[in-house]
């Protein structure tokens, strides 16, 4: 293992259009550590924006979220991380906003972030954290849905959410991902 112990991947769409939108929970996760703890993201190799946290390292790639896995594995290799230490934080359709969850491994359940970083891989032998966003509402397709900003309501749930998050991703550093997963997946209070 080289100088990182964990590759942690949050998943997005580059640009101030997509920034505060639901798809972009996993971009959102990382700025708020950055936030708290006073990193930078610059521009790194492979179409990403990097940064370090403790022993991990940190990655949003900027090919927009169907070639995410693009970014990825070059970066796996290069930081001669396992896929068991490859954390991607991901927007999840089926759990509801105000929820999130870690997960060892399984499969893209239609996100298509996560199947490109699966076929990049080529492995479903990866942790998630999954930051729920529920359902869209009736008449509104799923891609208007990912793609649409939280609305001024959700706001407080969200921040809360970014909090947790940042919590647990400290508490994964200090602890297996088992007991991580026993911590903090329910609800946020």
């Amino acid at each position: 293992m080289g100088k990182y112990s964990w590759l942690w991947v949050g998943l997005g769409n580059p640009g101030p259009r997509y920034r505060f939108t639901r798809h972009n929970f996993g971009f959102l996760v990382l700025d708020e550590l950055a936030s708290l703890k006073g990193l930078k993201f610059s521009q790194g190799a492979y179409q990403s924006l990097v940064s370090a946290y403790k022993d991990a390292f940190l990655v949003k790639p900027q090919t927009f979220m169907n070639l995410s896995g693009e970014a990825v594995a070059p970066w796996s290799r290069k930081l001669k991380i396992s896929s068991e230490r490859i954390l991607v934080i991901h927007d999840d359709l089926d759990l509801p906003l105000g929820r999130l969850k870690f997960v060892p491994k399984g499969g893209a359940g239609g996100h298509r972030g996560v199947k490109s970083v699966i076929d990049a891989l080529g492995t479903k032998e990866f942790p998630r954290l999954k930051l729920g966003i529920g359902r869209p509402p009736q008449g509104v397709t799923v891609r208007e849905y990912v793609l649409s900003p939280f609305s001024e309501s959700e706001i407080p749930l969200v921040k809360k959410v970014l909090e947790r998050a940042v919590e647990a991703l400290d508490y994964l550093l200090e602890h297996d991902l088992p007991k991580t997963m026993s911590t903090f997946n329910r609800p946020v209070d």
